[in-house]
């Protein structure tokens, strides 16, 4: 059974969830609290309020009863004294039944109140005039019509406690908003500087807070200073290695070119020159994008760019579709290296690589396709691994790399906090690599 449905109502933010956790127990308590209250409280006021009217109503309708006829009953009841208060209209037309507004909340205590203090009585009419009680009671002279002041039989504005519940709910809640917004920002703002490390930069971050969130804090903060220490070693004992392994392959090189040209020299040649490749391509993977900087970029002219050094250096490839415009923050040198990995990578395989670009509000996605045999789908995962060969499924006859530039384009792309993904190409029939930068 799915039952995703109940999710999406709530929040999916921490502010928006802390803030419902907050307030759903606090309303929900002051309600209840508030209707018992408010039950019990109309319901004893208005039981001892209308205990002191029905002495006074007793009273007229015995006077009625003893009256002998109509005209003696009409003049006892004008000649009732002032302090009763009652308006009081004999016979009545009045329709029997009682009624209330929706909206009246201690109405039905008043009915109830009525009903069981007057036996006999006929309706309660509240509706009709809201600033009096109604009565219809039954006597030998006819229906007689009783109008009492509503103050005299229930507590006036009963609404103003639920409007003050309000009032000070609200005020409360936006109390514990602020609070509660100060308890979370250390946690938004760590949240944001492990964002912006995953996507290879480093924003300024001192952890704050509860002893919890600094501890977070601390610990993502001895994480960073160890990763960019690590980098930095191993960029250093790189660049030593590439001068060391340069320095005998040069004096090969020059050796080499003083001997005579035969077959033998021609071939070490060959593996000199493979040396030489096989350097290069490594420390390309090992630095990644150590030696570039985030900046504002238009991916656009980045792409054209990349095609155009590409097609300089005899690789056939095209521009395909372009949607979107605008600059992104991106380390341009490394997603440059990325993209030629990629057209190299299709162009040794296939017969021409196809480049297309695509930007929306979250991603920057780079395609490129080409009309080789493509990766089986069981292997793709296996490709982006270092030095992983995958050449008896790809065509040997245009050569063949170490390995490594899927995995350096996979790298740069996890820098950016994105990924690299393999398909097939609907268009061209071969491999589809999509470079997925996050923005």
């Amino acid at each position: 059974m799915n039952l995703s449905w109940l999710r999406r109502p709530f929040p999916r933010s921490l502010y928006g969830r802390a803030l419902l956790i907050l307030i759903v127990p606090i309303v929900t308590i002051q309600l209840v609290v508030s209707v018992v209250f408010i039950q019990r409280h109309f319901e004893g006021v208005t039981r001892q309020m209308t205990a002191s009217i029905f002495v006074g109503i007793d009273y007229l309708l015995g006077q009625v009863a003893a009256a002998p006829d109509l005209a003696g009953a009409q003049a006892v009841i004008a000649a009732l004294p002032e302090p009763f208060g009652f308006d009081v209209t004999l016979p009545s037309d009045m329709a029997s039944g009682d009624s209330q507004d929706l909206l009246d909340l201690s109405g039905g205590y008043v009915i109830e109140a009525f009903r069981t203090g007057l036996p006999g009585i006929l309706a309660v009419d509240l509706s009709t005039q809201r600033s009096k009680v109604v009565l219809l009671i039954e006597t030998r002279h006819g229906p007689m019509q009783i109008g009492i002041e509503r103050r005299r039989v229930s507590a006036s504005n009963p609404h103003q406690l639920l409007v003050l519940m309000l009032v000070i709910s609200a005020l409360m809640t936006l109390i514990a908003y602020a609070f509660l917004r100060n308890q979370l920002r250390p946690i938004t703002r760590l949240a944001e500087a492990a964002e912006a490390f995953g996507k290879g930069r480093s924003l300024p971050y001192r952890p704050r807070g509860a002893n919890e969130v600094r501890a977070a804090g601390g610990a993502f903060l001895d994480m960073r200073n160890r990763i960019e220490r690590q980098i930095e070693q191993r960029t250093l004992l790189l660049s030593g290695v590439s001068h060391d392994l340069r320095t005998p392959l040069t004096r090969l090189k020059l050796a080499l070119a003083m001997q005579t040209e035969s077959d033998e020299t021609a071939l070490m040649q060959r593996d000199v020159d493979d040396m030489e490749r096989l350097l290069e391509e490594f420390l390309a993977f090992t630095r990644g994008d150590a030696l570039d900087d985030p900046e504002p970029t238009d991916p656009v002219a980045l792409l054209d760019q990349v095609i155009a050094n590409a097609r300089r250096s005899g690789h056939p490839a095209t521009l395909g579709e372009v949607s979107g415009a605008g600059e992104v923050l991106l380390r341009p040198m490394a997603v440059a290296r990325a993209l030629d990995n990629l057209i190299g990578n299709a162009v040794r395989y296939g017969s021409r690589a196809v480049v297309g670009l695509a930007l929306t509000d979250r991603t920057l996605r780079f395609t490129v396709e080409d009309d080789g045999p493509g990766i089986p789908p069981d292997r793709r995962d296996e490709a982006l691994l270092p030095f992983t060969r995958l050449d008896p499924s790809r065509n040997q006859n245009k050569g063949s790399g170490v390995g490594l530039g899927l995995s350096i384009a996979h790298d740069i792309a996890r820098s950016h906090g994105g990924s690299l993904r393999l398909g097939h190409s609907d268009t061209l029939g071969g491999l589809r690599a999509e470079l997925i930068l996050a923005r």
